[in-house]
C-alpha cells in the first residue's frame, strides 16, 4: 500500500506542472522560438478589423507606403508615450506614413481612451493578444516600422515616456520618406 501511495504521489508531482503549464498557456502569447519577424525580413501576413468592423490588411497598407504598427495598451507609460506617436503620425501622414495602433484592452475602455486622446490614426483592438503572436513579441509596447513593399525597417520595443524612442522612430520614418526629420519631443513640448 505504501509503495502505491509513493507511486501515486510521484505521478501527481510529475503531472501537476504539466497541467499547470497548460492552464497558464491559455492567456499567454504564443511566440515561436525561431523568430522570423526581424529587421530586414518581410512583415508577416496580418489582417485585423478596426472597431467599426472594417478589415485592415497590412499588405495593402504597405503597397501605398510605410506603415508604423504599434502594439500597445493604455497603461500610464504608454499613455505618456502616445503623445509622441500621435505627433509622429501627424507630421508624416501627409507624406505617406500610415500609423496603426493595436490595443490589448477591452473595447469599451479603448473607445473611451480614443475619444479622450483624440486619436487620429488607424486603430484596432486585440484583447486576446493574437497580434503579439503574429509579430512574435511579448513586449508592450512594440513598434514595427515597415517599408513600402513590406520589409521591416525597425523594431522598437519597450515603453519610453520621455519621447527618445519616438524620436528615433521619427528619424527612421524620415529616412524612408526621404524628408527632414521631425523632433517629436520638441513638438510635444511646444504643445504643453
Amino acid at each position: 500500500m505504501r509503495s502505491f501511495l509513493h507511486a501515486a504521489l510521484g505521478l501527481a508531482i510529475l503531472v501537476t506542472p504539466v497541467v499547470s503549464q497548460a492552464e497558464d498557456k491559455k492567456d499567454k502569447i504564443d511566440v515561436p522560438e525561431k523568430k522570423t519577424v526581424v529587421i530586414g525580413a518581410q512583415a508577416p501576413e496580418f489582417k485585423i478589423k478596426d472597431s467599426g468592423g472594417k478589415l485592415i490588411d497590412l499588405q495593402k497598407l504597405t503597397e501605398k507606403g510605410p506603415v508604423l504598427v504599434r502594439l500597445t495598451c493604455g497603461c500610464s507609460g504608454c499613455d505618456k508615450e502616445l503623445a509622441y506617436f500621435q505627433s509622429l503620425h501627424k507630421e508624416y501622414a501627409d507624406q505617406g506614413l500610415t500609423s496603426l495602433a493595436i490595443f490589448r484592452e477591452p473595447d469599451e475602455k479603448v473607445e473611451k481612451y480614443v475619444q479622450e486622446k483624440n486619436l487620429k490614426m488607424l486603430y484596432a483592438i486585440d484583447t486576446k493578444g493574437q497580434s503579439w503572436g503574429t509579430f512574435q513579441t511579448k513586449t508592450m509596447p512594440t513598434n514595427f516600422l515597415i517599408e513600402k513593399g513590406g520589409k521591416i525597417k525597425s523594431i522598437a520595443a519597450g515603453c519610453d515616456p520621455s519621447g527618445l524612442l519616438a524620436n528615433k522612430v521619427s528619424e527612421q520614418v524620415a529616412d524612408l520618406l526621404k524628408t527632414d526629420k521631425v523632433d517629436v519631443q520638441k513638438k510635444v513640448a511646444e504643445k504643453e
